[in-house]
């Protein structure tokens, strides 16, 4: 029993004094940490105008695209393209046929041809009346009167003939379809005696859709805070995942000169050539493009910021102790990125700072 109480005993004491080392290695730990010198290295601000690249995505469209509808209800009579035709510009496309407008045109055409033999008819009696006026006393006046009006009226039934004789011509006109310009046909939603009409059923889809591909654009939306260092004849450079082997190049030509309510980003265009027919419309591509400023500015390491529930700030050198300056965020470059606050050129600050250095707090001179 004596033994049995001493193994216990023993035990108990190994127990107590393993706790006691723990807590003591415990407690050291922290001042161990507290004991680590803090860097105190600083820097000297000088300004800079490095270019910095961003890598946006973007989206190739054709630099023309038009949607064909028919203009009057009629029914394709020919289809001279496909998907995939090649056109030219003025090249007939779709031919088609409706029987009313073509009895409508006869018989605005019999009715012109009427009021016109009515008008030369009246204007040949206006004209000898007019002649035998010249003898004194041979036509009263009331008669000159009587035929000038109905000269007058004639002509004027004459011309609202043409006008309507024209009017059904020009829609006659529209039963023929030509390519508004140079181009691929990239959609095709009828068929040869299909009812096709500028309402109702058949209007829903265009006839057909032709892009012109031979010209892009590269539409590119670019982020607030970097629309002041994109100007009008930037170069961009950007690739294909499709044709990854191949760096296409061209150049900023439009700008929206407002932010889109939606993204918050600024609308550029580039103009792409694309002879060779590699790129196709609505391919998304990565586009690099740099951003430099008209005026150089503060660029410091990425240790230097502090970014977090206190604000956003530096720490300045003044007269030998640290000075919380708040600054503002642009562009980032690598390990360094660009601020603007109260800062001048040979001000120095702390190279490495953290929420937890100090205002005031003395930094020695090397």
């Amino acid at each position: 029993m004596k033994k049995i109480y001493n193994i216990v005993l023993a035990t108990t004491f190994i127990l107590l004094f393993g706790a006691c080392s723990t807590k003591e290695k415990k407690a050291e730990e922290p001042q161990a940490g507290m004991n680590m010198p803090m860097s105190l290295e600083t820097v000297k601000l000088n300004k800079s105008n490095p270019t910095v690249p961003v890598r946006l995505p973007g989206e190739l469209i054709a630099d023309q695209e038009v949607q064909i509808y028919a203009k009057v209800a009629s029914y394709v009579q020919t289809l001279k393209v496909d998907v995939g035709s090649k056109v030219s510009q003025g090249q007939v496309l779709i031919t088609m046929e409706a029987p009313e407008i073509n009895s409508q045109l006869a018989s605005a055409l019999s009715k012109m041809k009427a009021q016109e033999a009515i008008y030369i008819a009246t204007k040949a009696t206006y004209d000898r009346t007019i002649k035998a006026a010249q003898t004194e006393g041979a036509v009263s006046q009331d008669a000159i009167d009587q035929i000038t009006a109905k000269k007058d009226a004639d002509e004027a039934q004459y011309t609202a003939s043409k006008s309507v004789y024209q009017e059904i011509k020009a829609m006659e006109n529209y039963l023929v379809i030509r390519a508004p310009f140079s181009g691929i046909v990239t959609e095709r939603n009828t068929d040869i005696g299909a009812y096709v009409g500028p309402a109702g059923k058949g209007s829903d889809r265009p006839l057909l859709v032709v892009q012109k591909d031979a010209a892009l654009r590269l539409v590119l939306a670019i982020p607030e805070a970097h629309t002041p260092y994109i100007q009008i004849g930037d170069t961009v450079k950007f690739s294909a995942k499709s044709i990854p082997q191949k760096v296409f190049t061209g150049l900023v030509v439009r700008k929206a000169g407002a932010l889109d309510s939606k993204l918050r980003a600024e609308r550029i265009e580039i103009d792409v050539q694309n002879q060779d027919n590699l790129l196709l419309p609505r391919m998304i591509v990565d586009a690099n493009i740099t951003l430099q400023s008209k005026e150089p500015t503060f660029f410091i390491s990425k240790s230097a910021l502090v970014d977090g529930n206190m604000g956003i700030y530096v720490m300045k050198i003044v007269e030998g102790k640290t000075q919380k300056v708040p600054v503002r965020k642009g562009r980032t470059n690598g390990m360094t990125i660009e601020v603007f606050g109260n800062l001048e050129p040979n001000d120095e600050i702390l190279l490495k700072v953290s929420e937890e250095t100090k205002e005031n707090m003395f930094i020695p001179k090397e």
